[in-house]
């Protein structure tokens, strides 16, 4: 599975943003998807991950209600919409592939930079 993450940007404080990742391979379906992030000088922490059907989500504490992840099985993308963005969710970010719910990544891709202004 290869993934191209895509949607970062600079936005002010408050604003919103959708990350897209669109998956290559026919074997999309198959995989958890899920949303990374790494800003600087800190490690890498899972944002959001969603299951092969999308009926299960799981959000990191600091997201939850302002973050929603969603995929699209015939695209073969998943999405992060963010809104009421904070300076603290600068970071880049990355999506990346599951094989189990809580299973580290199996595929990653490259990261999308997200720039929020105070």
């Amino acid at each position: 599975v290869q993934l191209q993450a895509s949607g970062g940007g600079l936005v002010q404080a408050g604003g919103s943003l959708r990350l897209s990742c669109a998956a290559s391979g026919r074997t999309f379906n198959n995989y958890v998807m899920g949303w990374f992030r790494q800003a600087p000088g800190k490690e890498r922490e899972t944002v959001a991950r969603i299951s092969q059907g999308g009926a299960r989500t799981y959000y990191v504490d600091s997201v939850k209600g302002r973050f929603s992840i969603s995929r699209d099985m015939i695209k073969n993308t998943v999405y992060l919409q963010m809104n009421s963005l904070k300076p603290e969710d600068t970071a880049v970010y990355y999506c990346a592939a599951m094989s189990t719910f809580a299973s580290d990544p199996v595929y990653w891709g490259k990261g999308t930079l997200v720039t929020v202004s105070s």
